[in-house]
Order: structure tokens, then C-alpha cells, then sequence
């Protein structure tokens, strides 16, 4: 009998690295499932947390803000973390902190009690989501690392449906605490199986340092640009503080430039925008980012504010985005074999484009459901279909040395345009009101002050949505301006090697 080789399918030592690799899968997936209900079900049930606080406008925004904000400024950073420290100990560390986290903001005294721990929440889940990819990577066998990637992507769109509705329930049934408390029970359950799962992996090869200065720019930029933006709503546009945080962000942004190009690992790899087809796709995601990422608390504010429905009518309502990105996205993978990814990118900016102007047009308290149901379900399958095409097109174009650089890249860009998204979209909203209501905005119960309210209050969705509309035209744009290049076929050469097919082989192309 002749021995099967250690490590190839059909030896034991395979099966067995295989069986380990699915547990592995389960451990990551929990994490990314426990980050993406979490943050869908407050997007539904912000208006109870609001009630309960009495807070103003601005700690309102800040609730959603500040997650966002310290999750994007430290996503790179505990990436470099983990490779001084193990990413074992680091991964299991955000579980951790995540829960206990969550189980003090359930417990919070007062609104900026609560927005701190949703910022300590925001440093456990950027070292979950920072080395779960990497983790599920060195676990599976290269042969079906796309079958378990595949299973770990596909869980976020579990997230996104269970979310919304799950957060509308939980905050009419039980109270706002429980939005904060039911990760306590899984945060325990992903750390305990992680624990008893991951092995603990010999630190190899060279320790990339961390980019502290890059780090620290990125989140004091940020910082200064999503506190203009939450003034601008609130004081209008020639605010001191307007001025001041726009004065400071602009400044800091060329300074990121200067920095991270002398930097070794920066934590924003600005060379990358050097080549067209990489700057343009990359510019069209943040502007798809921009454009989608606040289209679900956009629309349950809608619901809750200007139609006076509860926190379970407002879940079920904005359902069509999540359910139309779950539908498109295999799909768009599926079609992708016959339809290049650049065509998919184009269409879905497309779609996404149409979603938004069905919105924007037919904006009312007494608007058919139907219609609205459309427009949110268009906004879903644009962003799927973009996103497979997006991420696609780029991973492709790639030489494999590079792929990790690039995608840190790509969610670092996609991460900024998820923040500003928030920023934006409330401030553009609540502009339309009086100062005294605006507060009564985020907590839903605007519809119940008067008509007027109402109205000055749809006139701030259209402009939001105009806004949104006139961002995802622009990714559109960018996105058929990252046109591959067709590369001209090479001479014919008698000594340039070929493959099998008769073309030539990787080695005489270089």
C-alpha cells in the first residue's frame, strides 16, 4: 500500500487539520456575528436608548459615533498588536473586553457613561475583526481556505438580518438594557470556545512595528472631522467649533500623507493609490461606504420619527437592505465567472444609485410602504452586487504578496467612509429643525409635536437622501472610471516559455 503524504487530501493528518480548521471557522464566525447584531440592533433601537437618557442631539450621535470612530482608528493597530504579542491572545482578549463592555453599558448611569463603554466595545471588536481573516487563513488548508471564508463572510449576512429585527423586540420587550446585555451570554460562549479551540501559534519570521504616529493621526483627524460634521447639524456651518474641527481635519490629513509615506508598516498605505484602476475602485468604496452605511438608521428614524411607529415596525421596515445585499451578493459571486467584476461593480454603484433616488423622490409621512420597501431593496442589491464586484476587481489585479496590505487597506478606506456616513447623514438630517427639536428626532417622537415638526423634518430626509443619492452617483463614476487595462498581447518569441494552453507562461509576462 503506498502512503498518502502528510498534509494532502485523503492522509489523516489532513482530515484532522480540516476538522480543526471548521472549529476554527465556528470561533471566528461567532465574533463576527456578535459584532454585527450588536451594532444593527441599535441602529433600530437608538430612539429607546435616547428616551431613557433624555439626551440631547449630540450625545445622541455620539452613541453610534464613538463605536465607529475608535473601531476604525484601532482596526490596523491590533492587527500589528497581535503580531508582538500572539493573535491567539489578542483575538480572545476582544472577546473579553466586548463583554464586559456590554454588560457596563447596560448598566450605564448616564448617556456619556454609556458612549464611553461603546468605545471600549469598539476596541474588543477591532481586535476580533482585525485577526479573524488572518486566524481562519493559517487554519484551513489552501485548498478549501475559500469554502471556509465563504461560511465566515456569509455569517454577516446573518448579522445584518437578525439585527434590525432582533433590536426592535428586544428594546419593546424587555427594556434598552438588554441591547447591550444579550452579548454577555454569547460574548462568554465565543471566549469559552475560542479558548478551548484556538491553538497557540509560535511567533515566526519578522515583528512589523506599529505605526503609533499613523494611529494617532488617523483617529485625531477623524476625531476633528466627525465633530465639525455633528456641530454643523446642530449650530449650523459658521460655529466656532465647525471651524475649528474643519481647520484642524485639513491640516492633519496632509500631515497622514507626509507620515505614512516615510513610515515602514504604515498604518495607511497611501502608495497605493499610485496606480489608476487601485485609486479609482478604492475611491468608488469609500463613496459606496458613504452612501450605504447609515441607510438603515437612516430609514428606521424615518419609520420611528416622521411616521410614529413602534421599534417592531420600524425593524421589519427597513428588512429590504440587509435581504436584498444577502440575495445579491451570491448571486453577483455566481455570475461572476461570465460577467467580469468590473461590469458587476458598475451595475451595483448603479443600483444602488436608483435605490436612492426612488427614496429621495417619494419622501412623505403618508408614502406607500411599497415604495419605500423598493427603494431600500434597490440600495441592498446595488451595494451586494458592487461589493462582490468591488472586492473582486481588486483582489484580482493583485499578485498574492500583496493582498493583505491591499484588503487592510480596502477596510481601512471603507471604515473611514462608514464613520463619516453616520456623521453626515445625521447632521444633514436634523438641520431642517428648530434646535429645541432636534433631540426629539433621535429619540422618535417628533411625529407626536406637530405637522409642521413633520414637514420641516421631511424636507431634512430629502436633503439627506439627495445627499446620499449625489455620493453614490459619484462611486458610480468612479467605478467605471476603474476600467482594467487591457494589456496588448506579447510578441511571439521562439524561446519565451508557454503553458499548456499555448499562452505564455507567468514567468516570461513579468
Amino acid at each position: 500500500m503506498v502512503a498518502i503524504p502528510q498534509d494532502l487530501p485523503g492522509s489523516p493528518e489532513y482530515a484532522s487539520k480540516l476538522r480543526y480548521a471548521w472549529r476554527v471557522c465556528s470561533v471566528t464566525s461567532l465574533g463576527l456575528v456578535l459584532i454585527g447584531v450588536s451594532g444593527s440592533t441599535l441602529n433600530v433601537a437608538l430612539p429607546e436608548v435616547v428616551r431613557h437618557f433624555r439626551a440631547d442631539a449630540f450625545a445622541s450621535g455620539w452613541i453610534l459615533l464613538a463605536f465607529l470612530l475608535v473601531n476604525t482608528a484601532t482596526l490596523v493597530f491590533f492587527g500589528r498588536v497581535a503580531d508582538l504579542l500572539g493573535r491567539r491572545e489578542v483575538y480572545l482578549a476582544g472577546f473579553a473586553l466586548f463583554t464586559v463592555a456590554s454588560l457596563l453599558a447596560g448598566l450605564s448611569p448616564n448617556v456619556w457613561f454609556l458612549i464611553a463603554m461603546r468605545a471600549v466595545q469598539a476596541i474588543g471588536a477591532a481586535m476580533i475583526l482585525a485577526n479573524g481573516t488572518v486566524i481562519i487563513t493559517d487554519a484551513f488548508p489552501p485548498d478549501r481556505l475559500s469554502q471556509g471564508m465563504g461560511v465566515y463572510i456569509g455569517t454577516l449576512s446573518v448579522a445584518q438580518l437578525a439585527g434590525p429585527t432582533l433590536g426592535g423586540l428586544v428594546a419593546e420587550a424587555a427594556g434598552w438594557q438588554w441591547i447591550f446585555w444579550v452579548n454577555v451570554p454569547a460574548g462568554l460562549i465565543a471566549l469559552v470556545w475560542g479558548a478551548f479551540t484556538l491553538r497557540k501559534v509560535e511567533r515566526g519570521g519578522a515583528r512589523e512595528p506599529v505605526d503609533a504616529l499613523g494611529n494617532l493621526i488617523v483617529f485625531a483627524a477623524l476625531s476633528a472631522a466627525l465633530i465639525a460634521l455633528s456641530e454643523a447639524g446642530s449650530r449650523g456651518p459658521g460655529s466656532p467649533v465647525v471651524i475649528v474641527g474643519a481647520a484642524v481635519a485639513l491640516v492633519l490629513i496632509p500631515l497622514l500623507v507626509v507620515v505614512e509615506r516615510r513610515a515602514s508598516n504604515p498604518v495607511l498605505n497611501v502608495r497605493l493609490f499610485g496606480e489608476r484602476m487601485l485609486a479609482f475602485a478604492n475611491l468608488a468604496s469609500f463613496c459606496n461606504a458613504l452612501a450605504r452605511a447609515s441607510l438603515i438608521l437612516l430609514a428606521a428614524l424615518y419609520f420611528q420619527a416622521a411616521r410614529g411607529v413602534d421599534a417592531v415596525t420600524a425593524a421589519l421596515g427597513v428588512l429590504p437592505v440587509p435581504v436584498g445585499m444577502a440575495l445579491a451578493s451570491p448571486v453577483a459571486g455566481a455570475v461572476g465567472r461570465r460577467i467580469s467584476p468590473y461590469v458587476l461593480s458598475v451595475g451595483g454603484a448603479l443600483l444602488s444609485t436608483s435605490g436612492l433616488a426612488v427614496l429621495m423622490l417619494n419622501t412623505a409621512p403618508a408614502t406607500p410602504y411599497w415604495v419605500v420597501g423598493v427603494g431600500l431593496f434597490l440600495c441592498g442589491c446595488g451595494s451586494g452586487t458592487f461589493l462582490t464586484g468591488n472586492t473582486t476587481q481588486v483582489m484580482k489585479a493583485l499578485p498574492a504578496g500583496s493582498l493583505g496590505v491591499v484588503n487592510g487597506f480596502r477596510l481601512m478606506v471603507m471604515n473611514v467612509g462608514i464613520v463619516l456616513s453616520v456623521a453626515l447623514t445625521l447632521s444633514v438630517l436634523t438641520g431642517t429643525v428648530s434646535p429645541g427639536l432636534r433631540s426629539q428626532v433621535y429619540a422618535g417622537t417628533l411625529s407626536r409635536i406637530s405637522p409642521v415638526a413633520v414637514e420641516q423634518l421631511m424636507e431634512g430626509f430629502r436633503r439627506t437622501y439627495g445627499v446620499l443619492f449625489a455620493v453614490a452617483l459619484a462611486g458610480a463614476v468612479l467605478a467605471a472610471l476603474a476600467r482594467p487595462r487591457r494589456t496588448p498581447p506579447a510578441p511571439a518569441a521562439q524561446d519565451a516559455p508557454t503553458g499548456a494552453d499555448g499562452r505564455p507562461s507567468p514567468r516570461s509576462r513579468r
